[in-house]
């Protein structure tokens, strides 16, 4: 069973960077894709950014220009470079990996943006 483990989230002051870090246990043999998903109190979880196994990118519209998503193949990890955070992006941050057949997310990191 894969393991996703996430770190580098914590409280900032609005304007300012965090990057997020999701590192799996295992190798990641047959991926279609890595993501960034996100879960505020009392609302749904939403899709943040996504890249495929081919290495094409997709945010959401909240984010485009300000967050960056990349992986490391070598060290099995994906990266979530945020700038310019806002409020809004205050969540619980949660990576997905999908590999065919399985589907594997994180425990979460807080990322807490102060006004």
């Amino acid at each position: 069973q894969m393991q996703l483990v996430e770190s580098g989230g914590g409280l900032v002051e609005a304007g300012g960077s965090l990057r997020l870090s999701c590192a799996a246990s295992g190798r990641l043999f047959r991926l279609v894709a890595m993501g960034w998903y996100r879960q505020a109190p009392a609302q749904q979880r939403e899709s943040v950014a996504v890249i495929t196994s081919g290495g094409s990118t997709s945010y959401a519209d909240s984010v485009k220009g300000r967050f960056t998503i990349s992986r490391d193949n070598a060290k099995n990890t994906v990266y979530l470079q945020m700038n310019s955070l806002k409020p809004e992006d205050t969540a619980v941050y949660y990576c997905r990996i999908v590999i065919q057949g399985s589907d594997y997310w994180g425990q979460g990191t807080q990322v807490t943006v102060s006004s």
